[in-house]
Formats: structure tokens, sequence, C-alpha cells
């Protein structure tokens, strides 16, 4: 039996060592100049200790790491990129793309993040399949996905830094409050979605070394599921609304 506050000592850690470890998981990723190992090692990173918490019946815990090692990861690229865009553009799936297509509807204040009639679909694209492989995989390959995310979204950030003409904006305003809750929302999924087979592995693993049955914790509810959509909702909602001022707001980090 674990002494209570050895127990309370290795929930702590599990919460917030992962936030430590993913600047350690950037920094491994770009001494290899692999695109395909950050997510890798970034969703290492987290898994198991999300893991460690759902199974302990922690799902807001669980929560709170995955958002803090989202945070850390984020500010790691972003950091990064700011620091050395040309070097990092090689190491984020997805990021030069973005990076432009980012930087030209700052620019003209037009295109898809602003249109709902597009966006949208995307949306709804990235939503299925982040929830899909969640459910699959027990929430590693939602995990990875997400790390893949939120890679290209802070390499943008970071090269937006870099580009000069207003950095502190670019990092106070880059990442606009309705990604933030698109984050949030699809960490509450993710967690939900998981959690069966999390919980399957789990049970597995017991009855492998004696034979016992694990207890079964009680899912998700309703109003977890209305929290994630209800930020989902509300990060569309927003985007929609103040995409273009946004826009405008980015503007002289792009010298214009």
């Amino acid at each position: 039996m674990i002494p209570t506050t050895a127990g309370r000592f290795a929930g702590r850690l599990a919460v917030f060592l992962p936030a430590f470890l993913a600047p350690s998981a950037v920094a491994l990723a770009a001494a290899a100049r692999s695109r395909y190992l950050l997510p890798v090692l970034a969703t290492a990173a987290i898994y198991p200790f999300m893991a460690q918490l759902i199974l302990r019946g922690r799902r807001v815990a669980a929560a709170g790491a995955t958002l803090l090692w989202a945070a850390s990861l984020s500010a790691s690229v972003i950091l990064l990129a700011a620091r050395d865009p040309a070097g990092t553009e090689g190491l984020v799936i997805h990021g030069a793309t973005y990076r432009d297509e980012m930087f030209a509807f700052i620019r003209s204040g037009a295109g898809r993040e602003s249109d709902a009639t597009l966006f949208l679909p995307q949306h709804l694209l990235h939503l299925g399949a982040f929830a899909l492989l969640a459910a699959a995989s027990g929430g590693i390959l939602g995990m990875a996905l997400g790390a893949v995310m939120v890679g290209y979204m802070s390499y943008y950030v970071g090269a937006l830094a870099a580009a000069g003409g207003a950095p502190g904006i670019a990092l106070a305003l880059g990442w606009p409050p309705w990604a933030i809750l698109r984050v949030a929302g699809y960490v509450l999924l993710g967690i939900a979605v998981a959690q069966p087979g999390i919980e399957a592995a789990a049970r597995r693993r017991r009855a492998r070394r004696s034979g016992l049955a694990l207890p079964a914790l009680p899912p998700a509810g309703p109003a977890w599921y209305l929290a994630a959509l209800g930020l989902l909702l509300l990060d569309a909602a927003l985007k929609a609304l103040l995409a273009p001022a946004w826009a405008a707001l980015l503007r002289p980090c792009l010298g214009g």
C-alpha cells in the first residue's frame, strides 16, 4: 500500500512532470532534425501520466496535466522558431504551409481563417480524425495528432515573432483565444473517448500478472462531453466573429 504522502506526491508529479518533459522532447527532435520524431517524443512525455491519472479516477487532473503539457510544448516550439525560423521549419509537420497561410491572412484579412464556410469543414475533419484516432488507440494516436496541431500552430507564432515587425504582439496574440478554447475542448474530448481503451489495456495487463479483475471506472458523464462541445462551439463562434479584427491586430508583426 502506497503511503498517503507518497501517493499525493506521485499524483502531483504526474500532473506537472509532462510539462517539464515537453521541452526535452522538442530539443531531442531538433537535435535529430526529424519532424516525425517530435510528435512521437511529445506524446511519450504526456501519455503515461495522463493514462495513470485516468486509471486513478482523476479525470480532471489528467485534463490539467495535458493542458500544461500542451502549453509547455507550444512555448518550446515558439521559442525555437522565434530564434531560428528557417532551421525550425523542417522540424514541424505542416509548419511552413500553415505559416504561409496565416501570414497571407494577416496581410489581407481574408481567407479560410475568417470564412466559416471554409474553416468549419476543416474543423469538423480535424475533430473527427482526432476523436476516431483517440478512441481507437486508447488516446495515443489522438495525442500524437494533437502534438502535430499544437506544433504547427506554435511554429507559426514563433515565425511571426521572428518576422521582426512587433515580436511582443506576436507572442502575446499569436495564439488567438478561440484556438486556446479549441485545445481545451480537444483535451476534454480526448480524455473521455480514450478512457475505455486505457482501461481495457490496464485490465489485460492486470489479468496477465495477477489474474485479478480491475474495478471499472465511471465513464465521463454528459456534463464532461457538453463542456467539450461548448468549448468547441465557442471556438467556432469567436473565430467567425473576431478573426478579421485579429488579423488587423497582428498586421504590425509583418511590418504592415
